[in-house]
């Protein structure tokens, strides 16, 4: 249970390791901050970004530093970058369920949905 990500690169078909991932409660269009990652070589964070105490019904938003990371892997990036940070906002209406929301992300592109 709690919120989970995972991101995969897909411009180099392999997990978005070392990728900076910052998570936010928000309260309409204020932003709280609670929690920054580096993901790991599975492209995930070592624990999960809320377990299951911690998670609670509303409306939480990703942060994903896509112009970082794709600048790390030597990518040359057009000024400015198409996609400098992907935010994922994003509504928990039941707590007592797992919430994962990966992203598939390249230097031009991002998909994402709910996953298990």
């Amino acid at each position: 249970m709690g919120l989970s990500t995972h991101v995969l690169d897909t411009m180099h078909g392999c997990p978005a390791a070392g990728m900076e991932v910052a998570l936010y409660e928000m309260h309409g269009k204020a932003a709280s901050l609670l929690k920054r990652v580096v993901l790991n070589q599975d492209g995930r964070s070592d624990a999960p970004l809320l377990d299951e105490v911690s998670l609670r019904c509303g409306t939480y938003r990703l942060r994903f530093n896509v112009a970082g990371y794709f600048a790390a892997r030597g990518v040359a990036l057009p000024q400015p970058n198409f996609l400098g940070q992907v935010n994922l906002d994003f509504g928990v209406a039941h707590a007592d369920q797992h919430y994962h929301v990966p992203l598939l992300v390249s230097p031009w592109s991002y998909a994402t949905y709910r996953g298990s």
